[in-house]
């Protein structure tokens, strides 16, 4: 009966409300009811109002920045958020109301501006930067659709922020403003309630929330005020968010029991339907060991464009085991447990068998034009651009075991080999070839410099290839030859990393027995012990780094390090800006935010610590970096 009631609350509160709230956060490219308001109303427009923070990181810090940006007279803001001249600077995250007109146009409300893109940008940053998340990145991207993601300087943009007009019902309850208000982390309704003196219950109406349901930082809540707006000024205005990698969410308490006492019998009505699926759960898991110990030895190597090979037992060389071409033998894999690590480590992508008439004619009978590294080739098979790479046939098994396990956007994809013409002393590993070419040429390209946007991404994007191959395949790998060369560039300025497996990589908790060369800057153990482990590719991700930032090549160690002597107080009278800027690649002209630049510059000199244990993870560096990208 409780229930039945509950039922029938929420649907009498849903049919009174103006319009649905959206969870999704700004940057989601994935559209909700909410992410633009409908016109369900007879108003075809009205005036009001939206929240708005002053914001340094975009130069919003007083009331002439924020009326210019909304393309409104100064004056009017003046009274309504109690600010004594358009010129004061504002606190960072002062809250300040701003009147538009709101118009249905369409089927949606909106309030139509236009912006002009004063430095090189991306939509994301625009809608969830600038304008604070009044409107996602997406619509912003499906009102600008000549427009690439990455927004070059001085376009102009329609930009539709998110707007309501109250409805007849609304309206009927004397609601005369609906203000847009975009939600920080640790905004609730409950405050928010209270900030403009209206019912908790009208908010939620206004939204087709429930009375337990959860607010989300970067999306927007509709405030419905039945007079002007007037704030209290006792309620202090939200709180920044906090400089944790993953935001937090507050979900407010309720006190009603009856809900308490539904959501508990609930509960141990879903505990008893868990025992049942837990025991057949265990009935499955029995048979299919069962069938899985019967079929498991038909799986062989075979040419096929499916193949699955099972993992050895703690393999020395850390690579999984497969049938043998020679012996026709297939090593044993353990049966415990359908769900076991070693089984779906052991599961591989198929690699094509080319023929060695395929790779003549992608080289041109390996013509020396084609030829852009050592025993590296540039071709073209099946129309799509590819790099060929001689190797050795005894070398060619650690790499194309390696690979057939990895399938990540931000490593070089290997998409076959050929096991040579008469006999297998060579063979040839046919990988993808990025549009850009190696990082390396783009940097020292001058005619077209890389912005200091996409090189941030494409140190994300090392990071996170990195991070794969540390953490997320087993047995985990070091690549231990991460620089410039063997980082890839997409038409998207996206990275990927190659040249994987090619060096001796092995898992991070072994040490070689064999120290591998490895040219240009390394980290300073690796010489000396010969230890491969993932704090030496961190290493190496802070060289490329500084490359990024330099546009210079690491071939000089100690001249490199030298050079960002001013980030550990080496700074001369000059002061460290200025050492910075000198240090900066000069084809960025000033393009750039500094504090950006010197936030790359400090992660960079903390990861090519000498000590390795002062080293950060990559988990960190991604933490770091998330927030940037």
């Amino acid at each position: 009966m409780i229930y039945l009631l509950f039922l029938i609350w929420i649907a009498v509160n849903s049919t009174f409300a103006q319009q649905y709230y959206d969870p999704s956060d700004c940057p989601s490219d994935t559209s909700y009811p909410g992410s633009r308001y409908t016109c369900n109303s007879k108003l075809q427009s009205c005036k009001t109002f939206l929240g708005y923070r002053a914001n340094q990181q975009f130069g919003v810090q007083n009331l002439l920045n924020i009326s210019a940006l909304f393309q409104r007279k100064s004056d009017e803001l003046l009274d309504l958020n109690n600010i004594a001249s358009p010129s004061e600077i504002l606190k960072p995250g002062r809250e300040v109301l701003v009147p538009i007109n709101c118009l249905c146009s369409g089927q949606y409300f909106q309030a139509s501006l236009s912006y002009i893109v004063p430095e090189r940008t991306s939509f994301s940053e625009i809608a969830c930067g600038v304008f604070e998340g009044i409107l996602k990145s997406l619509i912003l991207l499906q009102e600008n659709p000549s427009q690439e993601n990455d927004v070059e300087i001085g376009v102009k943009l329609h930009v539709p922020l998110r707007c309501a007009c109250p409805d007849n019902f609304t309206c009927a309850n004397r609601v005369k403003y609906l203000v847009t208000y975009p939600l920080l982390e640790g905004d609730g309704t409950t405050p928010l309630s209270e900030k403009f003196g209206i019912s908790h219950e009208d908010l939620l109406a206004a939204n087709h929330l429930e009375p337990k349901s959860t607010i989300f930082p970067d999306t927007t809540i509709l405030v419905p005020l039945k007079s002007d707006p007037i704030k209290n000024l006792n309620i202090p205005d939200s709180p920044p968010p906090t400089p944790g990698f993953l935001p937090t969410i507050a979900v407010e308490k309720t006190k009603n029991t009856k809900l308490r006492n539904l959501y508990i019998a609930g509960s141990i009505v879903g505990i008893f339907l868990v025992g049942i699926a837990l025991l057949v759960c265990g009935l499955y898991v029995k048979v299919l060991k069962k069938w899985k110990g019967e079929k498991l030895q038909s799986f062989t190597d075979r040419n096929s464009i499916l193949s699955c090979s099972t993992a050895r037992s703690s393999p020395p060389s850390c690579q999984t085991g497969r049938s043998s071409p020679r012996s026709g033998q297939t090593d044993r894999s353990s049966t415990n447990s359908c769900f076991s690590p070693d089984l779906l480590a052991g599961i591989k992508f198929s690699l094509y068998n080319y023929g060695i008439e395929d790779i003549e004619r992608a080289t041109n009978d390996f013509n020396e034009d084609a030829k852009i590294g050592e025993q590296v080739y540039k071709g073209l098979i099946d129309n799509a651009d590819v790099m060929i790479k001689q190797m050795k046939f005894e070398d060619t098994r650690q790499v194309t075991d390696l690979h057939s396990k990895i399938n990540h956007i931000d490593i070089v994809n290997l998409h076959g080999v050929c096991y040579g013409e008469n006999d297998f002393s060579w063979s040839y590993l046919i990988f993808e070839l990025p549009n850009n070419g190696c990082l390396r040429d783009c940097l020292s390209n001058q005619s077209n410099p890389l912005h200091l946007n996409p090189r941030t991404q494409i140190d994300f994007d090392i990071a996170t290839g990195g991070h794969y191959l540390h953490y997320c395949i087993f047995p985990s790998y070091a690549h231990m030859s991460v620089n410039s060369r063997n980082i890839f560039v997409t038409s998207k300025w996206r990275a990927k990393l190659a040249n994987i497996g090619s060096t001796l990589a092995v898992s991070s908790s072994r040490k070689n027995d064999e120290i591998v060369t490895v040219n240009g800057w390394v980290a300073p153990e690796y010489p000396v012990h010969g230890s491969a482990s993932e704090k030496v590719d961190i290493f190496a991700f802070g060289v490329v780094l500084l490359e990024l930032i330099s546009g210079r090549e690491a071939t000089e160690g100690n001249l490199f390090k030298d050079s960002i002597g001013f980030l550990g107080g080496e700074a001369n009278e000059g002061g460290c800006f200025e050492q910075l800027r000198s240090f900066i690649d000069p084809s960025l002209k000033e393009d750039y935010l500094l504090t950006e630049a010197l936030c790359l510059a400090v992660l960079a000199k903390a990861c090519i610590e000498d000590d390795p244990l002062r080293r950060p993870s990559t988990d960190d560096i991604l933490k770091v970096l998330g927030r940037m990208v």
